[in-house]
């Protein structure tokens, strides 16, 4: 079970930016004398304590009294003036003078602080507990003595906030003012028609569906929101983002991505839905027993009738008619009609487009769990018995609610046969994910149906094909593997040939969708072709023949794979099945370009993609656009490959495949190339996986989202993201290829060399493990290596030379593995892009500094090399260069170093890239380059002078002159004039008393 704490303790506030801003001007408005009040309305769960909390706390900060009062749910009565009475309560006790006498110059406060001395004997004079006699003639004289003494009192409060608050500003919060009784109704609209100059500042909250119409705070705040001085602020549920920020900060450790998606979606965003689904430890079980009983409760005050209705709209699992309501309840008509109002005035329900649905989906769940089981069964029966004595072609979504109801009820057969018509129809919608639960559950039932019984034309090998089709194209590839294999075991003597090796087919196509099983795929589709010789269908051997060249070019061999295709082809112009033909188009499009032969594989990738939309394949139309874009990505003509990825993408969104193997693969890339670019995206427009979709199909996209996680500075949530990228390294290449990465990288720019190296080294070992010598080891290897540099410099800069010696070994290893990569690796166009090409010369540059000052002559081709549109690498390369040309010492190479630094602060600034930005400033820092659009440095009254500063600084860390003189690109005489001239200032005569002076003076900052 997940250890959540509860909201508020040590949890940041997530969003509630605009709600804040409001409060936090209207609290400045009142310190500047301008008294105002906030009604906060909001659901319960919502967050308003929160909120009021966050508020009083930074109020507090700010020098104000903050005073909290809760009203509580009492029925019977209520007890008067409670929230006032809590809220007022430490003033009794205030030290403070003026407190104190504001307190105690006020006696009918007694009534409600009786605990203070001095009040006690003035707190029931005149009040409506004053005993007094009953005068026959004047009957109404005790209600006026009655109203004098509240008045009495609203007056004493109003005062006393009114004197303190002429020494300090104060914040009045009162909580769920949903559950006040009349008396402090009363109270608090005198409080807040009376607000005029003094610095207070009133806050109240209150549940919005609790304040149905017919609730005596709903007239109060009619008439309170009128007052110029109040202001009423809604808060609404958590964003989708925001939801999800807050359960991941919630959860202890990584957030598995599929139990955070649940969480949000069951919680529609309310903190406190989230919080108790998420310590339930699994956010697919039934309701939390202590969340279900907080939303029953509510309805216990509703009347039995509407009660009744609210069971029978629960079981609906979805919007209600009139009509279904009025059959299922066998209430009359003007019963019905009073229960539903009520449910509606109290916002249980909601009223929409003629229909009626649960306001919270949860409230539904909680209903739905509280029937018996009797009762559950009957009402789906009679929803069941409604659909039924409809026609088929109702509308869209009656064969679903007709598969469930009748499941329920368990009229088993109906609900198969219901089953397998919504999944045809779910597939016809673009929804293969819906369409997979409709199989799923058909499979579930299908042995305990009765053979007669069962649909016809329809058997369990259809169904578990289906269901592999379906996982594969709704991002679940684990699931089709899976579903794939039970096809084939169900394959008898009854199976003709050409269904069995469509069966295996299938069963070769995904397996080739995870990297951790493509090598089965050669048996697979082997097992299809020994079939081929007795099949009847043209189109069998078209498909067959067109997979088993998708296939042989994975596995290196480009000849099979060639005359796969050119067969494919021929068979299916044949059998006339273009969607074949397409995919085999595909394959010859990419062996032409991995021939170096651009022009033709262009030619036939579009002709596959043309042909494949009209045919209506859409999976290899995806696989067409995919692979154009790539044959344009592979020559670093970025531009052209980002429309094509962003064309496939939306093409894949228009036909329900997003998460579909090369859906996934268009969008991946894509997001890749925005990195490239420096085009780097928020996180809400990456687009996140669906419920349900595999936690392999997750991390590829993850791992692409890593890079600017990282680049952008936000190193926890990097940290976080990696940690749950571990467990899917050996499902996928990427995921290891772009995790590691992206490790490197965080470690760098953390200061952890030695932790950048071990990581590079880790990652480098998983790639070998796939295929020997990976052209993705080049990045690995170029992070590793500049990392083994750094850290080699740090070491000879402490003077520890055993561990300099080590980074440079390492480092050189690295180097050559990159080397062997270039050399052995196997570019898809054939030869070593200009992407390769550029992350080989960074390499070599960064092995340029493993023994000293790296070469100014390596890093200005690595800026060159990466001038193809690789702007955020490029930016690195120019801040590289700068630093070693500043370690030349001369001066026309610092000018040129000053150039190179603006124009990397510029992309930096841009992009957002925080780490990059902050090394940039630095080493312009440490050379006196300004750097345009930098805010300057703040001035610090000191008698040393900016590089004196400098020099002790660096000595504080314990180096020697020559490597103060290193680092500050000076000679270690200059480090010696300066040195000197600081001791001197600071009354010292040794370079350690001058640093300990420093430090007390706090000229100095500790590391």
């Amino acid at each position: 079970m997940h250890t959540v704490p509860r909201l508020g303790s040590g949890i940041p506030l997530v969003a509630r930016t605009d709600e804040m801003r409001q409060l936090r001007t209207a609290f400045a408005r009142s310190r500047r004398g301008e008294a105002a009040a906030v009604l906060l309305a909001g659901d319960a769960g919502v967050g308003k304590t929160r909120v009021l909390t966050e508020l009083g706390s930074y109020a507090a900060s700010q020098g104000a009294l903050v005073l909290t009062g809760r009203c509580l749910d009492v029925r019977e009565g209520g007890l008067p003036y409670l929230p006032f009475a809590e809220a007022l309560t430490p003033l009794g006790s205030a030290t403070d003078r003026a407190v104190a006498g504001a307190v105690r110059a006020r006696p009918a406060l007694g009534r409600l602080l009786p605990q203070v001395d001095g009040l006690a004997s003035g707190a029931h004079a005149g009040t409506d507990h004053q005993q007094v006699s009953a005068d026959p003639e004047n009957p109404h004289r005790v209600h006026t003595e009655q109203d004098l003494g509240q008045l009495q009192l609203f007056d004493a409060v109003l005062g006393v906030l009114t004197d303190i608050a002429e020494h300090q500003p104060v914040v009045l919060l009162l909580e769920d003012l949903h559950w006040a009784d009349g008396s402090t109704r009363n109270l608090l609209s005198f409080l807040l028609s009376r607000l005029r100059t003094q610095k207070l500042l009133v806050l109240a909250s209150y549940r919005g569906e609790e304040v149905h119409r017919r609730h005596p705070l709903r007239a109060v705040l009619a008439e309170l929101v009128r007052l110029a001085s109040v202001q009423r602020i809604e808060l609404p549920p958590l964003a989708e983002a925001d939801a999800r920020a807050l359960v991941e900060a919630l959860v202890e450790g990584p957030a598995d991505a599929e139990l955070v998606a649940e969480v949000v979606r069951r919680s529609e965003g309310n903190p406190f839905f989230a919080e108790e689904l998420l310590a339930s430890g699994s956010a697919h079980d039934d309701l939390p027993s202590g969340l279900a009983e907080v939303l029953l409760a509510r309805l216990e005050r509703l009347s039995p009738e509407t009660r009744r209705v609210l069971r029978v709209a629960s079981v609906a699992n979805g919007p209600a008619s009139h009509a279904v309501l009025t059959e299922v309840s066998g209430l009359g008509e003007l019963e019905l009609d009073e229960a539903v109002r009520e449910a509606v005035q109290h916002h249980v329900l909601v009223v929409d487009n003629g229909f009626y649905a649960f306001r919270h989906a949860l409230q539904r769940e909680a209903v739905y769990g509280d029937l018996l089981p009797g009762e559950r069964s009957r009402m789906h029966g009679v929803y069941a018995a409604r659909l039924l004595a409809q026609p088929e072609d109702t509308g869209r979504g009656r064969n679903a609610r007709l598969a469930y109801h009748s499941l329920q009820c368990n009229d088993l057969p109906t609900a198969l046969a219901a089953s397998k018509r919504a999944a045809d129809e779910a597939e016809e919608l673009g929804a293969p994910g819906a369409a997979l639960r409709h199989v799923e559950q058909a499979l579930r039932i299908w042995d305990a149906v009765p053979a007669e019984q069962r649909p016809q034309g329809v058997d369990e090998l259809q169904l578990l094909h289906h269901a592999s089709y379906f996982a594969g194209t709704s991002g679940e590839p684990e699931r089709a593997v899976a579903y794939a294999r039970s096809a084939v075991q169900a394959i008898d003597d009854t199976t003709g040939v050409d269904r069995a090796a469509r069966t295996w087919r299938r069963l070769a196509e995904a397996l080739m969708s995870l990297d951790s099983t493509f090598e089965e795929s050669l048996d697979a589709i082997g097992r299809a072709w020994d079939l081929l010789t007795d099949a009847e269908s043209d189109a069998t051997r078209a498909w067959v023949l067109a997979t088993r060249a998708q296939i042989m070019r994975g596995f290196g061999r480009p000849e099979e794979a060639l005359w796969s295709a050119r067969t494919a082809v021929a068979h299916a112009r044949t059998a006339g099945t273009v969607g074949a033909e397409a995919s085999a188009l595909v394959t010859i499009g990419t062996l032409a370009d991995a021939a170096g032969n651009a022009a033709e594989a262009r030619e036939r990738l579009g002709e596959a993609q043309r042909k494949a939309r009209e045919a209506g394949a859409l999976n290899v139309e995806l696989r067409a656009l995919y692979f154009l874009a790539m044959s344009h990505d592979d020559q670093a003509e970025i531009g052209p490959a980002v429309e094509l990825y962003r064309r496939g993408i939306e093409r894949a969104e228009e036909t329900g495949l997003s998460w579909s193997s090369f859906g996934l693969e268009l969008r991946a890339r894509h997001l890749v190339l925005r990195y490239i670019s420096g085009d780097w995206p928020g996180e809400d427009v990456i687009g996140r996986p669906q419920r349900g979709v595999s936690t392999v199909v997750a991390a590829r996209l993850a791992a692409a989202w890593a890079h600017i996680v990282v680049a952008r500075g936000r190193f926890a949530e990097a940290e976080r993201l990696l940690e749950g990228l571990r467990p899917r390294w050996r499902s996928d290449i990427d995921i290891p290829l772009s995790g590691g990465a992206a490790g490197i990288e965080l470690a760098y720019w953390q200061g952890e060399y030695a932790e950048a190296v071990r990581r590079a080294q880790e990652s480098i070992g998983w790639l070998e493990e796939f295929e020997g010598y990976q052209l993705g080891g080049l990045r690995l290897a170029a992070h590793g290596t500049a990392a083994a540099a750094a850290l080699a410099a740090s070491a000879r800069l402490r003077g520890n030379e055993e561990v300099a010696a080590t980074a440079v070994a390492d480092g050189e290893a690295l180097a050559e593995h990159a080397r062997l990569c270039a050399e052995h690796g196997r570019p898809r166009s054939g030869n070593l892009g200009r992407e390769g090409c550029a992350w080989l010369a960074r390499v070599e540059a960064a092995a340029s500094g493993l023994r000293g000052p790296a070469r100014p002559g390596r890093w200005a081709e690595v800026v060159e090399a990466f001038d193809y549109g690789a702007v955020y690498e490029q930016a690195i390369a120019r801040w590289q260069h700068a630093e070693a040309l500043l370690a030349t010492g001369d001066e026309l190479d610092a000018e040129a170093a000053a150039g190179e630094l603006s124009e990397a602060h510029a992309v930096a600034e841009k992009l957002g890239a925080q780490p990059l930005r902050d090394a940039v400033r630095e080493v312009a820092a440490r050379a006196r380059i300004e750097l345009p659009g930098a805010a300057p440095q703040r001035e610090v009254l000191s008698p040393l002078t900016e590089r004196e500063q400098a020099v002790l600084q660096q000595v504080a860390l314990g180096r020697t002159n020559r490597q103060v003189g290193a680092e500050l690109y000076i000679s270690e005489k200059t480090v010696s004039v300066h040195l000197s001239r600081a001791m001197a200032k600071l009354g010292a005569s040794r370079r350690a008393e001058a640093v300990a002076i420093a430090y007390d003076r706090g000229l100095l900052t500790r590391a």
